[in-house]
């Protein structure tokens, strides 16, 4: 896609601190780090969200993010892997791709994870139909 800012990283138009890249991924540190060594893993070729990613590169997105969490659990207290779908969710680029960010014990960063409660019945009815769906 030619206006979309990943795709232009892939192409060497915009520089990036590039972090790994084989034939179907590509890996670089975000320039808005939550911490620092926050990483993207994103496909070469573009794809909206994950699930028009075909499983052949979703297979090799996610040993991207193994490998890339792998060392960078070796320097941090822990790692966090988001991965977010439509600008609902948080999406702000329109390319599917990994974070995976380093986490510090005293890094003061928390996410703000309001649950909610299901009214009696309403789990159940909601398992069926998510499975009616699939």
């Amino acid at each position: 896609m030619k206006s979309c800012i990943f795709c232009k990283i892939i192409k060497g138009e915009i520089p990036c601190a590039k972090v790994y890249e084989n034939d179907k991924v590509f890996s670089f540190l975000d320039i808005s780090p939550i911490n620092y060594g926050h990483a993207l893993v994103i496909p070469k070729k573009h794809y909206e969200i994950i699930t028009d990613v075909p499983n052949e590169i979703l297979d090799e997105l996610i040993l991207t993010v193994k490998k890339i969490g792998t060392a960078l659990l070796k320097d941090s207290d822990g790692l966090n892997i988001m991965q977010n779908n439509k600008t609902a969710a948080g999406q702000l680029v329109p390319h599917a791709h990994f974070h995976i960010i380093p986490r510090f014990s005293d890094d003061g960063f928390k996410f703000n994870w309001r649950s909610k409660e299901y009214k009696k019945g309403e789990i159940e009815k909601l398992a069926n139909k998510i499975k009616s769906l699939l």
